[in-house]
């Protein structure tokens, strides 16, 4: 059996991949009924952090993201109808064309946050043989048993061979305590029994032919089936969200046991919940706010639009393992912070080397990579990263402003710990303010045409001109500096 590991602390030295050099890793992706809101830019940004930070330590990673896209219900794990259906039958559409629209808006999201694909993206729905053949091995193993057309898993017989509640820290007494009444109860053996498969209703638009039923797979076979496919019987890291520990993850520990005799992963990973005055924010619980609605500040808690980079680093303030709290505050707060990161990028790269490297500086630039690979190895510890990065703007500053020098070597070395630690793992873009580089670019070439053109005109001493320019780019927000080589701005 293996260990399981419910973080990756101290990463360098207890991470111990299954293949050398080779790391499998399973994220549960979205389920595809509607647009991506904060609650899932969260799991996608925490583990496209892992999976950039693994690939920079060497490894080869194989990440697979799933799309659910059939057998979660509404109501339950087990019953209600199916959030895809519900979808189509309300928009008069085609189950796939749900799909793949919101897949698209999905994928659209994930680009706009910096977020990478996965090696694989499988969907649910394309796996329907593959979970057939999982869930008769359960019953092959005495698992399971069919009642009425569908299949359940046996959870008393399998906590007697199995500990059942080992992730979650639940034993069966309480699941017991804790399982409500459902319509359709009678079928199952105990409350706490859950579908492999469902005999689906009449009603039902998504169904597969199977031994058992015309019917659907239940919603947790569709990780353990897939995971295996690609990554095998046993591999490296399993990642999604908090609230996903129990049933979700609890369910595919015992599928896995039940069918292939032992646990498939080695490493559990959740990444804590972005709350709303103190409440989980999702569409269950209708309080979320869409990706899109943050990108044009189209909600009436937000104050303005706020940019992907500006999520993207919100996020990243904090531990994965902790609970954010949204408030349109808080991401005004992480907008500034990360105009100063962009600000100190951007004279990061004007600077030039000259001669040795001031005394007060060269500690704080020798040091820097070390803190920030201390941190990422401390369960990707990045409030600690951007705290170090920040703790270095002193250094970038003071050489700027022509109150120190740095070398050729160091500068090096600072261009190169921000590119690897601000750029390539933490994934900001720091070159941009905005979403769209492109109109970014051509907005800031703008902005520098005009106070060109108020440099000429200070030359040729056309004070009027020059301060009217100055006064009505402050009117609009700009902060404008006037530095040794010319100018810089900033919002």
């Amino acid at each position: 059996m293996l260990e399981i590991y419910n973080s990756l602390t101290r990463l360098k030295e207890t991470f111990k991949p299954l293949h050398e050099g080779h790391v499998g890793m399973y994220v549960c992706g979205p389920t595809v009924y509607g647009d991506a809101h904060l609650g899932h830019a969260r799991p996608a940004i925490t583990f496209d952090l892992l999976y950039r930070y693994l690939q920079y330590l060497g490894y080869k990673v194989r990440y697979v993201r799933n799309i659910t896209d059939v057998g979660h219900l509404e109501h339950d794990a087990d019953e209600g109808e199916d959030k895809i259906a519900k979808k189509a039958r309300l928009e008069q559409l085609e189950p796939m064309e749900v799909v793949q629209f919101y897949t698209n808006r999905y994928h659209r999201d994930m680009a706009a946050l910096n977020v990478l694909p996965p090696s694989i993206e499988p969907h649910a729905s394309g796996h329907i043989i593959e979970q057939i053949a999982f869930v008769q091995k359960i019953l092959d193993r005495g698992y399971a048993y069919v009642s009425n057309g569908s299949v359940y898993m046996d959870v008393e017989k399998y906590a007697k061979d199995y500990p059942y509640g080992k992730l979650s820290g639940r034993n069966l007494n309480d699941i017991v305590t804790e399982t409500r009444e459902l319509d359709g109860q009678d079928e199952k053996k105990h409350s706490y029994d859950f579908a492999l498969w469902k005999k689906a209703a009449p009603e039902h638009i998504m169904h597969w032919p199977s031994p058992w039923s015309e019917g659907f797979p239940g919603w947790h076979m569709e990780c353990s089936t897939m995971g295996t496919k690609y990554l095998g019987e046993q591999f490296d890291i399993h990642g999604g969200g908090l609230d996903l520990i129990f049933p979700h993850h609890e369910a595919e520990i015992a599928q896995s046991c039940a069918a292939l005799g032992h646990e498939t992963v080695h490493y559990w990973m959740h990444n804590n919940m972005i709350t709303i005055a103190g409440k989980k924010m999702g569409k269950s619980y209708n309080n979320f706010i869409t990706l899109e609605q943050f990108f044009k500040g189209d909600h009436p808690l937000l104050s303005k639009p706020f940019g992907p980079m500006v999520i993207r680093f919100f996020i990243l303030q904090a531990h994965y393992r902790s609970t954010v709290d949204f408030s349109s505050e808080a991401l005004e707060a992480a907008e500034k912070g990360l105009q100063r990161m962009q600000e100190a990028y951007a004279r990061l790269q004007k600077i030039q080397p000259a001669g040795e490297t001031s005394a007060t500086l060269g500690g704080s630039i020798a040091a820097l990579r070390q803190r920030c690979q201390e941190a990422m190895d401390d369960d990707l510890n990045t409030p600690f990263v951007i705290a170090a990065l920040f703790d270095s703007t002193r250094a970038i500053n003071t050489v700027f402003d022509g109150k120190g020098t740095i070398s050729e070597a160091d500068l090096k070395e600072l261009k190169d710990v921000w590119q690897t630690f601000a750029i390539d793992i933490l994934g900001l873009r720091l070159e941009e303010q905005g979403g769209d580089a492109g109109k970014q670019k051509a907005f800031n070439g703008a902005i520098d045409l005009l106070l060109g053109i108020r440099l000429q005109a200070k030359q040729n001493k056309d004070w009027a001109t020059s301060d009217k320019i100055r006064n009505e780019l402050t009117a609009l927000g700009f902060q404008i500096k006037d530095t040794k080589d010319g100018f810089e701005w900033s919002i």
